[in-house]
């Protein structure tokens, strides 16, 4: 169940990565969309006629974020309470919050557009919990595997 822990951590911190780089993808094709004469307003959003290539970028974006990334987290968070982990619990519980915080600002970012320095910020937090949670996992993981007196344990030597 420890590499489970890790291996949950750890996707939760690359969707995060996937997360900027579709963000700024759809937002680079967004203005040269603009740039070379294309229109964004309310009507042409509505009806589904914005046009290029880099649009599904955005989709992405709003699938992992809503989808995604909440129900890796929440399988951490279980996979916590099993993984027999020190502060594996307090580490998943931390990456939830900061996923409901993110989905949050990010909804709310289409009212309040200032949500959007902090929807990027807390990313960054989201993404540093992930990575930290991994890595405690991985400790973890790599300390089962080495354990000699666990029977069946294989013991690795540096010669």
């Amino acid at each position: 169940m420890k590499v489970v822990y890790k291996v949950l951590a750890s996707l939760v911190a690359a969707e995060v990565a996937v997360q900027a780089m579709m963000v700024v993808l759809g937002d680079a094709g967004l203005f040269k969309y603009v740039e070379r004469g294309g229109v964004i307003d309310k009507a042409t959003a509505e009806s589904g006629g914005i046009q290029f290539p880099e649009f599904f970028a955005f989709v992405v974006h709003g699938v992992n974020g809503m989808m995604v990334i909440p129900v890796i987290a929440l399988l951490l968070l279980i996979s916590s309470f099993f993984a027999k982990i020190p502060g594996a619990v307090r580490g998943a519980a931390l990456v939830v919050l900061l996923v409901v915080v993110q989905v949050s600002l990010g909804l709310l970012g289409h009212q309040i557009p200032a949500l959007g320095a902090l929807h990027g910020l807390n990313a960054l937090l989201l993404f540093s919990a992930a990575v930290h949670a991994a890595r405690r996992g991985r400790g973890a993981a790599n300390a089962e595997v080495s354990d000699p007196d666990r029977p069946g344990a294989r013991v690795e030597t540096v010669v």
